[in-house]
């Protein structure tokens, strides 16, 4: 099914009287009657580029809701990148209303001073929210910062999803540091699998790194060795690269048992000698476990998702029992975006897949509402 946003007619409407300001006059002489005003969103908010989308306008009736207008015209502003008008919707919508829906507009309004940097007026209308509406306002979301070692020379290493080659950011990012002898921080708490090529890659920049003696920290590698273990069986001569790897993180974490063990399997296998056990010096290899939640395999959004296609994501949703779409770095949704994300989830909601929507700041959850991606996966979004 294809998403449309506005359903096209099949008979033409009854054209509507449109309501003036008061004191104008209808044709005639006589002042015109107050029962409906047409605001063409596609001229005045999309502009000419979302036209050519197929949007032909929105009609505002006198009867919905004030404060709902208000949120949709502010969250579609923002998603269109016109964030002074967004702004300028919110602050003054927010202190005319009051109630549940009021706090939906202060939320908004706050999220946006997040995205757009701006902490001193956020810190200032905190206050406000707080005593409007009588609870403790969010908190301001900080950045991921390079920790202390990173600022003085380490290097901090993601390597996720499914890596296949050997030119993927994460792994040029571990062959820098590695050229360079710089401690490194690895985290392959969300790293899924690898094809040979990338797997062999890894080991030998491991491998070098032990070498030139640098600190190693290794975070989550017992999700990825487990995975590699269930991959991996004796007297099948496939994957050869990976079975090295998994060797070499027995070596780094020092499980030096499952390496012998796995070493003689190896060497059966394919009826070469294996790898032998190296002493680490004391301290320059530590593993660190991660946040269950950070081992999640999750589909991450990133930054500003301007006309994107999401062309991998019906893959992951085939992939998972239970989605989960991470917003948590997301900061703007376009429009487009949004629709082409619901056409996606539809036919997986229809199926009866839960997907889950994680984290989206508030504009991005209105505007997800406005589409009805709400309708088809479920939308958490986090209170600071």
């Amino acid at each position: 099914m294809v998403f449309s946003i506005f359903k096209k007619q099949t008979e033409k409407m009854p054209e509507r009287p449109v309501t003036r300001p008061k004191g104008e006059v209808a044709a005639g002489g006589a002042e015109a009657p107050g029962k409906g005003v047409v605001s063409s969103f596609k001229d005045s908010i999309f502009g000419e580029e979302f036209s050519l989308s197929g949007a032909m306008g929105i009609e505002v009736e006198h009867d919905v809701d004030p404060v709902k207008v208000d949120i949709e015209q502010a969250a579609v502003l923002f998603a269109n990148a016109q964030d002074s008008a967004a702004r300028s919707v919110l602050e003054t919508s927010a202190r005319a209303h009051t109630g549940e829906d009021a706090e939906r507009l202060w939320r908004m309004l706050l999220d946006l001073l997040q995205v757009l940097g701006d902490r001193a007026t956020f810190e200032k209308l905190g206050m406000e929210f707080s005593q409007i509406t009588e609870k403790s306002p969010p908190s301001w979301r900080v950045e991921e910062q390079p920790s202390a070692k990173a600022a003085t020379g380490q290097s901090s290493v993601l390597l996720q999803g499914v890596i296949a080659g050997s030119d993927t950011p994460g792994i040029a990012k571990l062959r820098e540091a590695v050229d360079k002898k710089l401690p490194m921080q690895v985290n392959l708490g969300k790293l899924v699998s690898l094809d040979d090529l990338a797997a062999g890659v890894l080991t030998e920049l491991f491998r070098k790194a032990r070498k030139f003696g640098l600190a190693i920290t290794l975070e989550g590698a017992e999700g990825l060795v487990q995975r590699l273990e269930s991959r991996l069986t004796p007297g099948q001569m496939e994957y050869e690269n990976g079975w090295l790897l998994l060797l070499e993180l027995y070596q780094l974490l020092g499980l030096q048992e499952r390496f012998e063990e796995k070493a003689v399997d190896y060497a059966v296998t394919f009826e070469v000698s294996p790898p032998s056990w190296e002493i680490i010096q004391s301290g320059k290899v530590k593993a660190v476990k991660v946040d269950p939640e950070q081992m999640e395999e999750t589909y991450p959004l990133i930054g500003e998702c301007k006309n994107c296609r999401f062309e991998d994501l019906q893959a992951f949703l085939d992939e998972q029992e239970q989605p989960i779409l991470d917003c948590a770095r997301l900061k703007r949704l376009d429009f487009t975006s949004a629709g082409v994300l619901r056409n996606i989830l539809e036919p997986f909601h229809k199926k009866g897949k839960e997907v889950i929507i994680r984290h989206p700041h508030h504009l991005v959850a209105e505007l997800l509402a406005i589409v009805g991606v709400n309708s088809v996966a479920r939308v958490i979004v986090t209170k600071f």
